[in-house]
């Protein structure tokens, strides 16, 4: 069993299509499919269902894949551990950060520092945080919630207050502040579900003792506040930082009750090795916000 084989079978495996692996792979079509019959006539069982040109993952073969994942997560760790011990200062960081407001200015002053060090971020829900963080995709999470589970350690950085966000000519904007409960009846525009902030949205709302008229659901927070600005429904956001922002802001109102705010911290798995930049970045980002 080569090295080889096991990365060809890592490679269908995520995309259940042989074709497209092959692209990936940059390998003949053909050869792949031979490589991935050799290697299950050395392990006598099968690791994918076929039906025609489909191909998908079966019991035997997701079983294979988690131990296959690890082989190549411990691969890396070494390859980062050895270039650690060479006194090298580079490497490249996985991160997931969901305020991704404040990521620009943060990772402008980490690579005025260590200008070789390059950064993959990953835009994903809080569960697929976790999930990615287990499997060594992910490095480190700056998330909010925190993410938790087993081993997986997590460091507040920042509590912030939450506001509700609404149009600049709304019957509520000559207000300071507001009852959450008073925009019950409202129309919402929110980050989609299984995103931390939504998460936290929907939780103020539940306290509030009503659940949100969802209108709008989108990713990108400058969107969000065009929509606020057009009239088209109100928002939660969190202190606003408004270098970081591209957009004139809507009118903002301090909630009085319930107490909305949010915690933003730092997640890592504690089982998963860090390189030398990872542990710089983590130790950058806590005395930042320090």
């Amino acid at each position: 069993m080569e090295l080889s084989q096991l990365k060809y079978f890592e490679i269908v495996a995520k995309h259940e299509h042989i074709t497209r692996a092959a692209e990936e792979l940059h390998i003949a079509q053909p050869s792949l499919s031979k490589a991935i019959s050799r290697l299950e006539a050395e392990l006598g069982v099968e690791l994918f269902d076929r039906q025609g040109r489909n191909i998908k993952l079966n019991s035997f073969g997701r079983v294979f894949l988690k131990r296959v994942s690890k082989i190549f997560l411990e691969l890396e760790n070494g390859r980062q551990e050895l270039a650690d011990m060479s006194g090298l200062e580079q490497g490249r960081i996985s991160l997931a950060w969901t305020s991704t407001l404040l990521l620009p200015r943060v990772l402008e002053g980490f690579l005025s520092i260590y200008p070789n060090v390059s950064f993959k971020q990953i835009v994903a829900t809080t569960l697929e945080m976790k999930s990615q963080m287990e499997e060594g995709i992910l490095d480190i999470c700056i998330s909010s919630p925190s993410v938790e589970g087993p081993g997986i350690v997590s460091i507040p950085l920042l509590t912030e207050e939450i506001f509700l966000a609404v149009p600049r000519n709304h019957r509520l904007a000559k207000r300071e502040s507001i009852a959450l409960h008073e925009v019950a009846d409202e129309p919402f525009i929110s980050t989609k579900q299984g995103y931390g902030f939504r998460d936290i949205m929907d939780g103020f709302c539940r306290e509030a003792g009503f659940t949100p008229n969802i209108v709008f659901e989108g990713e990108v927070a400058s969107t969000l506040i065009n929509l606020v600005n057009a009239g088209l429904g109100v928002t939660f956001m969190p202190s606003p930082h408004k270098r970081e922002y591209s957009v004139p802001l809507p009118k903002l109102l301090h909630i009085s009750s319930p107490e909305c705010k949010r915690t933003i911290s730092l997640s890592y798995l504690e089982g998963h090795y860090l390189s030398k930049a990872a542990r710089q970045f983590c130790q950058y980002i806590i005395d930042y916000f320090r």
